[in-house]
């Protein structure tokens, strides 16, 4: 129907010189031989240009640094073999054959999560005893990383399975700072410590409320200056920092989480509060508003676009520039402007666009004038 469509046929013709856009099977060919690295450049000069142009500056966490989330998910899985590089795992006697990636987002407040860069998890060396895994990928995507913005100033937000010293030694070397999830059952010694001083540093605490009415309560303390001695030998000077948050479930109990982190951040009453929400708290995003919208918003990054493994890896970094354009016309003052009320969800946006896309026609006149005109677009909080 989208091929057969005059509008449709006219407007890739306006727009792109061609009547219509290329089949599966023709994109799946074309991409296979392709470099992905050079596809990653696309997508990581696209969040570079944001950040050159300061469009990012207001999401800097301490007006400082830029917050990047790194975690892995799942993209692929197959019964059987899909390529030399599959990762395995066994269970009850069924072999599951599938791909992972690790990823690092560029998180903010405002609910954007740009895909910054992607390290994809595989069993590249025949000679390896063990199978490819996050922690092997977060070494190898950190020095990409680093290579790609020597300059940027980042804050790191991890979970509990990077909390480790050969993390804590990339980032010193790097000049990264970092919020790590701190479990209880990790790093023994930094909880021994926190438990044993923090009682003891009646200053480093402060109190608390948020919420609308004030509803919810925080406590936060932190200890600081914790020289902790790596498996390696190699000494860290670390802060730890705890916020127990309490507040009225729907039956009316009052419930207390508590939230806990291993940071290279000096740790104060004026910064603990935003170190905590927005460089510990905000890791979440590259769950939700990343992965989880990647997967159940429309984009399919679950879906086998392809057999090819090089094919898989191009599909998988333009599905994030993809996202990334979604997400700036989505929080976008135009679009806000143009349509007050909202559109429900990013799936409703997706099927205007492909509606308007099939029902009106772009003239050279309508498309000149876009292309000329200057607008200032301002972006719009997450509240959720």
């Amino acid at each position: 129907m989208l091929l057969r469509n005059a509008s449709c046929q006219h407007n890739f013709h306006a727009l792109f010189g061609v009547t219509s856009c290329p089949h599966g099977d023709t994109l799946d060919d074309a991409f296979s031989k392709l470099n992905p690295q050079e596809v990653q450049e696309v997508v990581s000069k696209a969040i570079e240009t944001l950040i050159r142009r300061k469009v990012l500056y207001a999401c800097r966490l301490l007006d400082t640094y830029f917050v990047v989330a790194i975690d892995g998910t799942g993209t692929l899985s197959f019964p059987k073999r899909h390529c030399p590089y599959c990762l395995t795992r066994t269970c009850q006697g069924q072999t599951l054959y599938y791909h992972n990636v690790l990823e690092a987002k560029l998180v903010t407040p405002q609910g954007f999560a740009f895909s910054l860069m992607t390290e994809f998890i595989e069993n590249r060396d025949e000679k390896a005893t063990k199978q490819d895994c996050e922690l092997k990928a977060f070494y190898r995507l950190a020095q990409r990383l680093k290579k790609r913005f020597p300059r940027l100033p980042i804050l790191l937000t991890l979970d509990g399975l990077f909390a480790n010293g050969p993390t804590f030694d990339i980032c010193e070397t790097y000049g990264w700072k970092f919020m790590i999830v701190l479990k209880d059952s990790h790093l023994a010694y930094i909880n021994e410590e926190f438990a044993s001083l923090s009682p003891l540093q009646s200053d480093n605490r402060l109190f608390r409320r948020v919420g609308r009415k004030g509803e919810v309560k925080q406590a936060f303390q932190w200890v600081e200056d914790i020289s902790y001695l790596d498996s390696q030998g190699k000494e860290h000077t670390l802060s730890a920092v705890q916020c127990l948050e309490t507040k009225t479930d729907r039956e009316g109990v009052e419930k207390t989480t508590k939230f806990k982190w291993v940071t290279n951040c000096r740790v104060k009453h004026n910064n603990v509060c935003c170190l905590a929400d927005y460089g510990g708290r905000i890791r979440w995003k590259i769950e939700n508003e990343g992965f989880n919208v990647q997967k159940t918003g429309g984009y399919g990054l679950e879906h086998a676009y392809t057999n090819n493994p090089t094919s898989a890896k191009v599909f998988y970094l333009l599905l994030q520039l993809a996202h990334m354009l979604a997400q700036l016309l989505e929080k976008g003052s135009l679009l806000k402007a143009a349509c007050p009320d909202g559109l429900g969800s990013g799936k409703n946006l997706a099927f205007r666009l492909l509606e308007a896309w099939r029902n009106t026609t772009l003239t050279a006149t309508t498309i000149e004038a876009t292309l000329t005109s200057r607008a200032q677009i301002r972006f719009y909080a997450d509240t959720s």
